[in-house]
Formats: C-alpha cells, sequence, structure tokens
C-alpha cells in the first residue's frame, strides 16, 4: 500500500473543541486515508485507544482532564509503547518540551504553529521521524538528578503510574482501591513498588519527586495548554 491509499489512524485528544477542529482539518490535507477520532479528555482518549489497538498516532495536548503535568504522556507510553505520541501545547518553555521527548514523545507541535507546518510535522512523525521545534536543542543535558528521576518515573508500569497521579492528588489507599476497581491490598504493593523504583521512603517523598519532574504540572498547576 503506497503513501496515497495508506489508512492512518489518529487520535486528537484536546478539551478545547476549536483546536481539535484546527488539529482535525491540518491533518486531513495529508496525502493518505485518515480515519481521525477525537477526544475531549485523557479518559476519552484512554477507551479510543484501547478499543482501538491499531491507531498509528496520538496528538496529545499537556495540560486536559485527567492529565497533570507529564502523567499522560507517560502513562501512554508505557501503557501503548508502539504508538508515536505527539505532544500539542501552547507552553514556550524549552524545559518542559525537552522533557516531553525525555518522556518518549515522538514530536512536540506548538499551537502557534501554522496549518501547513503542523501537517508536515504530523507527516514527519507518520513516516517514522521525529519533530523537534527549529529552536529546541535536545543535546542539551538537562542535570543529572532531573535525568534519573526522569528514568525512574519512565520504568513505572501503566497501573503504577495512574496510582501515582491519584497520590499526588491526595487520594487514600482506600479510595485509590476503588477508583481502579481493585483490593487495598494491590495497591499498597503498587505503592510499594513506587517507592522502590523511585528510590524513596514515603509516599509524600514520591508524590515531591513527581512535582520536581513535571515542573508546574504535576501535582500544581497546569502547563498552559
Amino acid at each position: 500500500m503506497d503513501a496515497t491509499t495508506a489508512l492512518y489512524r489518529i487520535v486528537i485528544a484536546d478539551d478545547h473543541p476549536l483546536f481539535r477542529g484546527a488539529l482535525r482539518e491540518a491533518v486531513s490535507g495529508l496525502p493518505c486515508g485518515l480515519h481521525i477520532a477525537e477526544a475531549g479528555s485523557f479518559a476519552e482518549m484512554s477507551d479510543l485507544i484501547s478499543a482501538d489497538p491499531d491507531v498509528d498516532l496520538v496528538l496529545l495536548d499537556l495540560a486536559m482532564p485527567g492529565v497533570k503535568g507529564f502523567s499522560g504522556l507517560m502513562y501512554l507510553r508505557a501503557q501503548h509503547p508502539g504508538v508515536p505520541v505527539v505532544i500539542v501545547s501552547a507552553t514556550e518553555d524549552p524545559g518542559i518540551i525537552r522533557r516531553c521527548f525525555e518522556f518518549g514523545a515522538s514530536g512536540f507541535i506548538r499551537k502557534t504553529l501554522g496549518t501547513e507546518a503542523m501537517r508536515e510535522a504530523v507527516k514527519t512523525v507518520l513516516d517514522g521521524g521525529t519533530f523537534v521545534p527549529d529552536d529546541i536543542d535536545l543535546s542539551v543535558n538537562a542535570d543529572s538528578e532531573s535525568a534519573r528521576l526522569a528514568a525512574r518515573l519512565a520504568s513505572l508500569t501503566p497501573q503504577q503510574v495512574r496510582v501515582l497521579m491519584m497520590l499526588s492528588e491526595g487520594l487514600l489507599n482506600k479510595q485509590i482501591a476503588y477508583e481502579l476497581t481493585v483490593s487495598e491490598a494491590t495497591v499498597k504493593a503498587h505503592v510499594s513498588a513506587i517507592l522502590t523504583k523511585l528510590g524513596v521512603d514515603s509516599r509524600t517523598q514520591a508524590v515531591i519527586a513527581a512535582s520536581k519532574i513535571a515542573a508546574d504540572g504535576w501535582p500544581g498547576q497546569s502547563l498552559n495548554g
């Protein structure tokens, strides 16, 4: 199947309908067959991908319902490692952009990018490449502590990422067990594994570690879309 007839399955995950429409317009101009699904929350996006294992690309907003900081990207990379993820965000912070790639993003698209440029960015990733903004130098090394912590967080399983997200929100084991429909013993096992992987001794230290690597976005404010 050549490039003009290939059918690509793309999920656009953004809580702003107008911007989802702009992304849809951008990718719709690609010279290939497309099946585009839209999600307005992280839960909707997760359901879409779980129901369709043949998804070729996810365009993910950093700040949307159900996501804090890099937790959504981390969860996707852990749960669906074969699905490329392109972050779409309004942030201009080079550190945050570089960190997206540290956590496994295949591209970063600023929301200020023009339609044609967005289309080219998506095409680059669908062709197996990586799209990095022209002004971002990925060779600039983060400090060693931050890099080590990023690697530790990236080692968490999908369920451990979810548990850590809930710990960041202040939920107790009983509440997490209810949300995940598992036993409290299972939650305790996940928490223990999280502490071991992050190299910390307590739930509080785990949340602090997560907040360090996620800039303002976890568990605090959003990353401005």
